[in-house]
């Protein structure tokens, strides 16, 4: 699909029952499912009441491929580097548990919009003696590259990047990051949780070894899926502790890892969820990435002039003026985040909201303590947009 027009955009609502429901503006926390996507996953769990758990699996397994397969191509390469996991922290966690102990004198390289829990994941290896680094901003507040190529040494273990922060419209330079990662040979961890589903994702191009995002957010599919890349080359680096029949299969003679990145899955799965992410990620895949970031580029820029427009209300994103995502932070005078994302749902209207421990050493920079957040999609309206600014237009008095 080359483009969205106003029909498509009504057709995709059509067979979006929360549309009818709600005003939707935080799919970068979780998105609103398609029809086609709760049918995925109401005749796989139909399927298991009626045959047996286990024996609906075949079935399912096959929906499992489909999702995998589906995955690959969203990613640009081959099924085998995709895993599935429960979520993206989950996915994330365990492939930097997978490099395996760290020494005193490591460094991990990081941006400084690196999302919390990645952090958290880091904090055993910084006990050990790792040091953990901040990669300096450029001008326009993203990781700068030039300070980074300064930065690189043989003791650098692992660049880390959040790609698009979960705390505004920041659109970080990862290609540019992972071509440096690549010619110095250093592990390079894409967090790509608010970027797949919303631009192109093209792990050659990126130049990465692991890429995580979770299935809620713009792929649209359920919570409890996520989608975990390991570079193929890459994957004899990574040895994850938890293994079971499916990730270290009995060989004969012992138990060995599997060659391919299911080394990461357990065979207790939930088929159901898996039959929904497929679904959705087949959806995604029919309409288009270069029609969606264009529609929601569009809807992205009418929101933050209609917010400059607003008394008391102070733009909070990062990133250059011609390259922002859809993630729109902002703050109102006289409101926390938190109590203005409940009064807005109140009156029928979803935004998110972040605190200090989502993007701590950001937030701590900027020296902000909560940032009300719309994140807008590609089936949201002009009308829907119309309403969220007058409805802030109120609040703000």
């Amino acid at each position: 699909m080359n483009s969205l027009g106003p029909e498509h955009v009504a057709r995709l609502r059509a067979v979006t029952p929360g549309c009818a429901q709600v005003c939707h503006f935080n799919h970068a926390g979780a998105s609103l499912p398609s029809q086609g996507t709760l049918d995925a996953m109401l005749g796989q769990l139909q399927r298991e009441a009626s045959q047996g758990p286990m024996e609906a699996a075949i079935g399912g397994a096959q929906l499992q491929e489909q999702a995998r397969q589906a995955a690959a191509r969203l990613l640009n390469t081959e099924a085998a580097a995709i895993a599935f996991a429960s979520s993206g922290s989950a996915a994330w966690g365990m492939a930097f548990n997978a490099l395996g102990p760290w020494q005193a004198g490591e460094r991990i390289l990081v941006g400084r919009h690196e999302w919390g829990g990645n952090l958290a994941c880091m904090a055993p290896a910084v006990a050990a003696g790792a040091q953990l680094e901040v990669i300096p901003c450029d001008r326009h507040g993203a990781v700068c590259v030039e300070a980074l190529q300064a930065m690189l040494d043989s003791r650098v273990r692992l660049i880390a990047l959040t790609w698009l922060p979960a705390n505004g419209g920041l659109i970080n330079p990862a290609a540019a990051i992972g071509r440096l990662a690549r010619q110095w040979c250093i592990p390079y961890f894409i967090d790509a949780g608010q970027a797949l589903g919303q631009i192109s994702c093209d792990v050659q191009a990126l130049h990465c070894d692991v890429l995580k995002g979770a299935g809620r957010k713009y792929l649209r599919g359920p919570r409890g899926t996520a989608l975990l890349y390991i570079r193929p080359g890459f994957l004899d680096q990574l040895s994850p502790p938890p293994r079971d029949v499916l990730s270290a299969p009995w060989n004969g003679q012992g138990f060995s890892l599997r060659e391919d990145a299911r080394r990461f899955e357990t065979s207790e799965v939930s088929l159901v969820l898996l039959a929904g992410l497929g679904q959705a990620l087949e959806e995604l895949l029919e309409i288009g990435l270069p029609a969606i970031e264009q529609r929601i580029a569009l809807l992205a820029n009418r929101v933050r002039q209609g917010l400059e427009r607003l008394p008391g209300v102070q733009l909070q994103d990062l990133g250059s003026s011609t390259g922002k995502s859809a993630l729109i932070a902002f703050t109102l005078e006289g409101w926390d985040g938190f109590a203005l994302k409940t009064e807005l749902a109140r009156r029928g209207i979803n935004i998110g909201a972040n605190g200090v421990a989502y993007t701590p050493l950001d937030m701590q920079a900027r020296g902000l303590e909560s940032i009300a957040r719309i994140a807008l999609s590609y089936f949201n309206t002009e009308a829907e947009v119309e309403r969220l600014l007058q409805t802030l237009a109120e609040l703000a008095g």
